[in-house]
């Protein structure tokens, strides 16, 4: 089946038409019409309306044509998720890509133990991609959603490490106030997926190192063993999404490493678990830029099996 959801379809027995609001299974889709009421229908019963003109129909050359001739970008990776304009139950997972790279993208779901490929191709630079569709209102029952992102760019670059972005939504993801996203010209729930540079401000590093003592924060030893588990770290976890808690886990993690060093410890271990290996990778993906790191391995496997990290500091 080559149906989408938010396509406009004509029945073939009968005169009536609207848009794909469902996709019930590979042999029957819900269409809803003028009247709002959605239809269950056979896929063999309708056919795809060629030349309907939909209400977000692009007037102009859409971005991923435009010639862009700015500096080399290497962050800026969002997945946004745009309402229909035609059905708004219907919402439309769009990759946008603010970077100079290509990005060769796969996007794979997950139900039930069951995973199945949804979406591959090669992102060109500053431009989006519509990689999925879905029913808003059947967010209680969506997959696990992985996208993975390779970098490529014939220029000379360093190019990062690949990227990988893991997420079960829920209704509060979706609770805030949708955002301008400048390459899609329209409003959308957006999730970063790319790690955004730190910048450090030079001036007030300087006048830092002339505040009298009393004004200077101490830094607070940590312990050898840093338990990263988010039922560790705050109580009102059952109530925080995925991409919420690998941010505490990340922020708490970098607090600890920060500390570490200027402890000058020899060593300093981070239990983050198993899992789908997200925090793990996350972890390992900063500790490669970390010039004070000497080196990092699996922690003892008799204790943690392969659920910490022991990191060597120089």
């Amino acid at each position: 089946m080559d149906l989408k959801l938010g396509e406009f379809v004509r029945f073939v027995d009968e005169k009536m038409e609207g848009y794909i609001t469902r996709i019930i299974s590979e042999d029957m889709i819900g269409v809803t019409g003028e009247d709002d009421f959605e239809i269950p229908v056979p896929v063999a019963k309708v056919t795809r309306v060629h030349g309907h003109k939909y209400a977000d129909s692009p007037e102009e050359v859409t971005p991923a044509a435009a010639v862009y001739t700015g500096p080399f970008e290497t962050k800026g990776i969002f997945v946004s998720v745009v309402p229909d304009q035609n059905k708004g139950s219907v919402v439309h997972f769009n990759l946008v890509n603010e970077t100079s790279f290509q990005l060769l993208t796969t996007l794979v779901t997950e139900k039930a133990g069951v995973s199945k490929g949804e979406y591959a191709g090669m992102i060109n630079p500053h431009s989006t991609m519509d990689i999925y569709s879905a029913n808003l209102a059947d967010l209680s029952v969506w997959p696990a959603f992985t996208v993975e992102i390779l970098y490529f760019s014939k220029l000379s670059s360093s190019i990062p490490a690949a990227l990988r972005f893991t997420e079960r939504f829920k209704g509060k993801d979706f609770a805030g106030t949708k955002k301008r996203v400048a390459l899609l010209n329209k409003d959308a729930w957006t999730f970063r997926l790319d790690e955004e540079d730190v910048v450090i401000d030079a001036e007030a590093l300087k006048e830092s190192f002339f505040k009298p003592t009393e004004e200077k924060k101490t830094v607070e030893k940590p312990a050898n063993e840093i338990d990263l588990h988010i039922e560790k770290l705050r109580d009102d976890f059952a109530l925080l999404s995925k991409t919420e808690i690998l941010k505490i886990q990340m922020d708490h993690y970098q607090k600890a490493l920060d500390a570490a060093i200027v402890h000058k410890l020899h060593s300093v271990v981070f239990i983050h678990g198993v899992g789908n290996g997200t925090l793990k990778i996350e972890i390992h993906k900063t500790l490669g830029r970390n010039k004070q790191v000497k080196t990092f391995m699996d922690a003892r496997k008799e204790k943690f099996g392969y659920g910490a990290t022991e990191i060597f500091l120089k």
